[in-house]
């Protein structure tokens, strides 16, 4: 019995053995089957990770993947921007309401600014004890585990994976860094995918938008058009909130800027003298290129209506302009708190401010093409006229003249009369046009009143609704003073500032004719006439630049003219159109 117990208690020991020996082989399998499943799930997330063209959700599909394979509870990555600081933070595991509660998002001071200064890898099992640790701000989750890995993009640190509270309470091991690390390293290739895709988009779409205005402005658009459509098409590529082109005068101005975006209203037909004091202004000293600014609310350069850019922040500018024309300065804006303009966004803004001015110079020497053939059909208009018209109704006039002597009786006279000096007066007139057909504006001398005429009806359309008759006769740039001259633009734009307003009109006609010493303006429309009760400051106005000018004004309402208005200004010309005394 004692040799049956003595056996029994060896075979015993190796069976104790066997049993640990079999528990340490379950646990090496399940080691190994652990490191399989997570070696696949990194796979996954590489291969994930990899066919994502689109940046942002690159971006957001790395923390995904980080989070999911080590476990953590929340993760992040940062951006690092130009200035060395986190321009972009795509948190994940905190909610939007918490994210509004925490406030603005973090820029890079304390353990996050840590990585940027010092791109490697770091586990803390507390971050509290870091020496860079500053704390969170109010509302934030406690953080205690902390795992953080640069992701270079070739040679270049493109930002860092941030994660922190691994499940359990257990601490980041060297295993959970070299499962991130390779993580960072596949989606570094995957974002560098992602911004030459996006590099190459931006680029096809900027030279679409540079092909787009060109054959809108060679069409024959007007030029106000399609700057407009550009600024539009310029803000929509850069993601900006606002963009602004402030065409450039002769003399340097900054004049009737165009606007597109959140405040437009503030920016569009802003007048600058000089420039002085503008963003503009900074882009036009320093000559071809661009200049950004990282908060153009604060930017100590603005002086000039800063009041404009409240609530901006990221700000880019660049000239239009070849080598022989300077045609602006083109403007994008975003609201303060958005990532500033990269390099990479920016990259094309100059070629395509290039075409756009190169556009703008061929629009503008096919209109100077244009109107010299117009003026050339002047001339040759009036030679015409001249040579044909008038030597004719002269020769016609003479005829008449001799005839008179053969007609005895009275009313027959009296017609023949009337008849020749008709055709005096028909003469004059043709001589009158063939002067406005040969008078043309100098270069660098001011516009002829019929110019300033045309113009002034030409202001009134898009108030009116509708392009009023216009009728002008006499010697108009040469007998007109230049003080009546001035009134004579102001009434008429006065007074169809008062039809466009008043009148409900359907039709209007304005007359200039100048002749027999006095000057007549008339403007007549269909509209609901003026009630004999109505005052209005305007009308007094055109009275009183009449009496300054020893003239009179008449209005005719609706009663007398069985519907619609008629106004006459009238003002004496000095002989042979001299100034008065």
């Amino acid at each position: 019995m004692v040799r049956e117990g003595a056996g029994s208690a060896d075979t015993r020991l190796p069976r104790l053995r066997l049993d640990e020996l079999l528990d340490e082989l379950q646990v090496r399998i399940d080691e190994a089957r652990g490191t399989r499943d997570r070696l696949n799930g990194l796979l996954a997330a590489v291969m994930s990770v990899g066919r994502e063209l689109d940046l942002p959700q690159v971006l957001h599909g790395i923390v995904q993947a980080a989070v999911s394979l080590v476990d953590a509870e929340y993760g992040a990555l940062g951006v690092i921007g130009e200035d060395r600081k986190l321009s972009e933070f795509l948190p994940v595991g905190i909610d939007d309401d918490l994210r509004r509660q925490i406030g603005d998002l973090p820029s890079g001071h304390g353990i996050l600014g840590e990585l940027i200064r010092n791109p490697e890898p770091l586990r803390l099992p507390e971050l509290s004890e870091h020496p860079a640790s500053y704390g969170f701000p109010a509302h934030h989750p406690p953080m205690h585990s902390f795992l953080g890995v640069p992701i270079r993009v070739r040679e270049e640190v493109f930002g860092n994976l941030y994660l922190t509270e691994k499940r359990g309470g257990a601490e980041f091991d060297a295993e959970d860094e070299a499962v991130v690390t390779t993580l960072a390293g596949a989606a570094g290739i995957a974002i560098e995918n992602a911004r030459l895709y996006e590099e190459g988009r931006r680029r096809q779409r900027w030279l679409a938008a540079s092909s787009d205005f060109t054959g809108v402005l060679l069409s024959g658009t007007e030029e106000t058009e399609a700057l407009d459509g550009m600024l539009e098409q310029a803000v929509d590529i850069i993601g900006a909130d606002t963009g602004i082109f402030y065409p450039v005068g002769a003399g340097g101005e900054l004049r009737g800027a165009l606007a597109r975006g959140e405040d437009a209203d503030v920016h569009r037909g802003l007048v600058l003298p000089g420039g002085e004091g503008t963003l503009a202004a900074v882009v036009l000293a320093q000559g071809e290129g661009l200049v950004k600014a990282a908060d153009v609310e604060s930017d100590e350069r603005v002086t000039a209506r800063p009041e404009c850019w409240k609530g901006f922040g990221p700000v880019v500018a660049v000239t239009v302009a070849t080598k022989e024309r300077l045609s602006g300065v083109l403007i994008l804006a975003r609201r303060g708190g958005r990532m500033p303009f990269t390099d990479a966004e920016t990259a094309a803004l100059p070629g395509f401010a290039g075409q756009a001015a190169l556009a703008l110079e061929l629009a503008a020497r096919r209109r100077d093409a244009e109107q010299a053939t117009l003026l050339e059909d002047h001339d040759r208009i009036a030679r015409d006229l001249h040579d044909l018209a008038i030597q004719r109704l002269f020769a016609t006039g003479m005829t008449l003249q001799s005839a008179r002597r053969f007609v005895e009786h009275p009313e027959a006279m009296d017609r023949l009369t009337r008849a020749i000096d008709d055709l005096d007066a028909t003469i004059k007139i043709i001589r009158s046009t063939i002067f406005g057909l040969r008078e043309h504006d100098a270069p660098g001398t001011a516009p002829k009143l019929r110019s300033r005429i045309v113009s002034a009806v030409d202001s009134a359309v898009p108030a009116l609704g509708f392009t009023p008759a216009l009728r002008m006769e006499g010697l108009l740039d040469t007998d007109v003073p230049v003080e009546v001259a001035d009134a004579v633009v102001a009434v008429i734009g006065e007074a169809l500032t008062n039809v466009a307003r008043h009148a409900g009109a359907g039709t209007a006609e304005v007359a200039v004719l100048a002749g027999e010493g006095s000057l007549i303006v008339t403007v007549s429309d269909d509209g609901v006439g003026i009630p004999r009760s109505r005052t209005d400051r305007g009308l007094r106005n055109l009275a009183e630049r009449a009496g300054r000018l020893g003239g009179s004004l008449s209005v005719l309402p609706r009663a007398e003219l069985r519907g619609g208005t008629l106004l006459e200004w009238r003002v004496p010309l000095p002989p042979d159109g001299k100034e008065g005394p």
